[in-house]
């Protein structure tokens, strides 16, 4: 028979009436009606194509076909319980597969884990630049951090921001513009064009210009006079995004980091 067509939830409903000899306590372990036990048993007979049980005056009793194939059974349902927990080991995992953009992760993220971290050692991150699509299979990732509208096709939670902000060098640097991939200044009339907002930023605490960048991405320089804004905050539509695919996002272990990153 090919595996596939296993009739598994017989099986498992055979281990249990050949374990109590009842239907009944079957059924209770089970947490269904006798009934259910028996239309399952006859179900499993009909595709095996032998009798499995046989009432007698003390009760059911076990045919010679059925006793020839339990002790394979129960091994095999040990096989699977071993796999289920094999897989579940993950879930209290301490390690941790992160994607973020370089710029993010060097402005912002470092700096978060290292937090998180202080408060379980134990914990182990993995981090993957992610300045492009994110492919959570051939990377294995937990999670990932977007720069985006929202979080696509996956599940996933924003990064609280103000949105963009402009900045200098503390004191007024050049008025040139930097411009990086997707900021709002005009890249045309800008004079220094550089990869990312982090560059830009960095760019712009040199005293080469005026950048225009994620609130989020420069806070840390922001807070520590490295850069100061001008002008208020811009509302944005995009921003910084956690994201996962369903499998993942369920794992206690990412709800619990993506908890720690939006506190």
């Amino acid at each position: 028979m090919k595996r596939t067509h296993l009739p598994l939830n017989g099986l498992r409903v055979l281990d249990a009436a050949a374990r109590h000899l009842s239907f009944t306590r079957a059924a209770d372990e089970l947490a269904v009606t006798p009934a259910a036990v028996g239309q399952q048993i006859r179900a499993l007979e009909d595709t095996l194509g032998v009798v499995l049980f046989r009432r007698t005056t003390k009760g059911l009793e076990l045919t010679p076909e059925a006793e020839a194939g339990l002790g394979a059974l129960r091994h095999g349902l040990l096989q699977f319980e071993e796999s289920v927990r094999a897989m579940q080991a993950g879930q209290s995992s301490k390690s941790l597969t992160i994607a973020a953009p370089r710029d993010l992760t060097e402005k912002w993220l470092l700096p978060r884990l290292a937090e998180i971290a202080h408060e379980d050692p134990e914990l182990r991150f993995a981090l993957v630049n992610a300045d492009e699509a994110i492919d959570f299979t051939e990377a294995n990732l937990d999670l990932a951090i977007r720069w985006g509208e929202g979080p696509g096709e996956h599940e996933g939670e924003s990064l609280e921001s103000e949105g963009m902000v402009t900045v200098e060098r503390p004191g007024g640097g050049a008025d040139t513009r930097i411009s990086w991939p997707g900021c709002l200044n005009d890249p045309e009339v800008s004079l220094v064009r550089v990869g990312d907002a982090g560059l830009a930023l960095d760019a712009a605490a040199a005293g080469i210009g005026r950048a225009t960048v994620p609130e989020l991405l420069a806070r840390a320089d922001i807070v520590s006079g490295r850069v100061t804004v001008i002008g208020d905050p811009k509302p944005y539509r995009l921003g910084y995004w956690l994201v996962a695919p369903l499998p993942q996002w369920r794992q206690k272990k990412v709800k619990a980091l993506v908890e720690a990153l939006c506190a």
